[in-house]
């Protein structure tokens, strides 16, 4: 039977963006349909506003630290609505860019809610349309905890839109948000609170990147509280506004406003999956293959709505891949092995391919760990600065299998790393490689002298 579209894109975040323009662009009949902002997450209520406010946080600490250089300026005060005006003035501009960009394309927009009726047919705002594919790209939203009292905290996308910054902040959760936002509230002048129940911060991550960024954040002033939860939340305050937070060593928190950054799930709601046969994974993930493909044959899922590896430029890629497969001749997937990946925390860290964990179940490692105080540093004396480079090599074939950094200018220099340790670059190759000086990048090439081995023993064989 004729279809009313070669391909429907439930989703119009970057990754049903990219892929709707680029089967669109190989000659597909395109329809993708958005219910809240194009864009998704990332341009709205993630990595692009919240890289701004890194860098509004940024501004204050720069004017401190100019004094260790002569420089008599004065940090003021912060003026939050001028920069969150401003801030939505930009993701104004980027919804607009995103949305026009399909059109330009020549895929056909809905701004409308997308349900499926049965496997090849959907409901998008009340008008039924049919498609050969469907792509089911429809992202994440914030899980909040299940804790009493926890309906008076706020979720990470209330942060973008507080209409006043909180002088007193308790942030949940220890992940890639939650210590971004830290660092945010904290240099913009707030008294900021992290709450998490794992010993350290950024789980999965290296372990001595996760030590050496608690060490930073506490020594950049905000008040750490591992291996604790919340127990219960309530107001305070004679009007009410204030949040009091108890915490499960006893310890109690003041604070006039609480976040629960506690992680994210697939966003499913309203979709009505049942009726398109698609099944889920035991954690409650639109189940795909390598290709992403569901267990119905016509019907894909990219994204973090498979909660594979929730980054935008993962979900950007799968799209691409997809496109190409389907459309353009170019059967392809994605790789999700050797991803370079950010945590725009202060300070800022980067990594890319096997934690030291992970590598040493694999056998013997060679450990190169670097740690100093970077240049601009001596003069600022500005506490917590110092940066920690990091090098996983496979002692056998001494290939490095995994780069870390936490410093400053981290995910600028990672993204050179990721080339060389995806195209199985060696410790000799980093060796050979002349630095550029003075840097803290020219670090990772001039790590003479192993730290430590790690792993099985090497036995020779």
């Amino acid at each position: 039977m004729p279809y009313d579209f070669d391909l429907f894109v439930i989703g119009g975040g970057s990754g049903g963006t990219r892929l709707s323009r680029i089967s669109a662009g190989h000659g597909a009949r395109v329809g993708v349909a958005e219910e809240r902002f194009w864009g998704g997450t990332c341009v709205n209520v993630g990595c692009v506003p919240k890289k701004l406010m890194v860098q509004a946080a940024e501004y204050g600490n720069w004017a401190e630290d100019s004094r260790g250089f002569g420089w008599d300026i004065q940090k003021g005060a912060h003026d939050w609505t001028a920069f969150i005006a401003a801030k939505d003035r930009e993701i104004d501009r980027l919804q607009g860019i995103y949305a026009a960009m399909l059109g330009k394309a020549g895929a056909k927009t809905f701004d409308a809610h997308a349900t499926f009726i049965d496997p090849h047919t959907l409901d998008v705002g009340g008008e039924h349309v049919t498609a050969a594919n469907i792509v089911i790209a429809t992202g994440s939203t914030p899980h909040k905890a299940d804790i009493p009292g926890a309906d008076l905290a706020g979720i990470t996308d209330d942060l973008f839109y507080l209409p006043k910054r909180p002088q007193r902040l308790v942030i949940v959760g220890g992940g890639y948000s939650a210590v971004e936002f830290a660092g945010i509230f904290a240099g913009l002048g707030s008294e900021v609170h992290l709450v998490y129940r794992q010993p350290w911060p950024l789980r999965g991550f290296d372990q001595d990147l996760r030590e050496a960024l608690a060490e930073a954040m506490a020594a950049g002033s905000i008040h750490l509280h591992p291996g604790v939860s919340p127990t219960h939340i309530r107001a305070s305050g004679a009007d009410g506004q204030g949040r009091h937070v108890t915490l499960s060593d006893g310890a109690e928190i003041e604070a006039d406003f609480i976040v629960l950054t506690t992680g994210r799930v697939p966003n499913l709601n309203g979709l009505n999956l049942a009726a398109s046969g698609v099944a889920l994974n035991a954690a409650g993930a639109v189940a795909v293959d390598n290709g992403s493909r569901t267990n119905v044959g016509h019907i894909y899922a990219i994204g973090d709505v498979t909660d594979r590896l929730n980054l935008t430029p993962v979900a950007i890629a799968e799209g691409h891949a997809l496109a190409d497969t389907l459309f353009g001749g170019l059967p392809r997937e994605a790789s999700l092995e050797n991803v370079p990946t950010a945590v725009f925390s202060d300070p800022p860290l980067a990594t890319v391919g096997l934690t030291e964990e992970e590598a040493a179940k694999q056998g013997p490692m060679d450990i190169y760990v670097s740690r100093f105080t970077p240049m601009r540093h001596t003069l600022t004396k500005r506490a917590g600065r110092k940066a920690l480079l990091k090098l996983v090599v496979d002692q056998k074939t001494q290939k490095v299998l995994g780069a870390h950094m936490l410093g400053e200018d981290a995910a600028e220099i990672m993204q050179g790393l990721g080339i060389a340790v995806r195209m199985g670059a060696t410790k000799q190759d980093f060796d050979r490689t002349i630095g550029i000086h003075p840097t803290a990048a020219e670090e990772f090439v001039t790590m003479r002298t192993r730290t430590r081995v790690a792993g099985a023993a090497d036995t020779g064989e």
